[in-house]
């Protein structure tokens, strides 16, 4: 049986759950998340936790019964606490201007790249090389860093590019002269 489909999930104070056929509910004060539990899966709140069973021993079950754990999880945390994505540029001339959800990023491009942030998630700029992405919905927020760093990833040679801030980017040594 998996480890992490059968684990308990302790509801956090101020989150409440609903569960009406295969659909999750999860409200708290940072927002409200959904989602849709496929047939075969079964949730359930009993003491203050939540339990996620499986109705047999199927491959796709088996796959979804953690998964779906997981996903709850993220949903209570989310919620609750939120998650949060750092980001830093690295180079000469390259850095983060954040206007109200509109992100601009100057990359060493003959133009500035222009993006803006998905509903539910929230760009700051600490300073012009620094970037925090927070938001209570995991994938959301997750997804969106992914693109920003898309924009210019760091290369090897010199470490320009946007990287995550606790990211180690490994170095190569260049062509040496003869």
């Amino acid at each position: 049986m998996s480890r992490i489909g059968k684990r308990e999930l302790v509801i956090p104070d101020g989150v409440t759950v609903d569960v009406n056929n295969n659909n999750v509910k999860v409200n708290g004060k940072l927002g409200e998340l959904t989602l849709d539990v496929k047939p075969g899966i079964e949730v359930n709140i009993e003491e203050g936790k939540v339990l996620v069973k499986r109705a047999n021993d199927t491959k796709t079950l088996k796959q979804l019964h953690g998964t779906t754990n997981a996903n709850i999880n993220n949903m209570l945390i989310g919620v609750s606490e939120g998650f949060k994505k750092e980001l830093e540029i690295n180079g000469v001339g390259y850095k983060f201007a954040v206007s109200g959800n509109t992100l601009t990023i100057s990359a060493g491009y003959s133009h500035p790249v222009k993006m803006e942030a998905p509903a539910g998630v929230k760009i700051e700029s600490p300073s012009q090389t620094e970037l925090t992405i927070s938001g209570f919905d995991k994938q959301k927020v997750g997804e969106f860093a992914a693109k920003v760093r898309e924009v210019r990833q760091p290369e090897p040679y010199k470490g320009k590019g946007i990287k995550y801030k606790d990211e180690f980017i490994r170095r190569k040594e260049g062509k040496k002269a003869a």
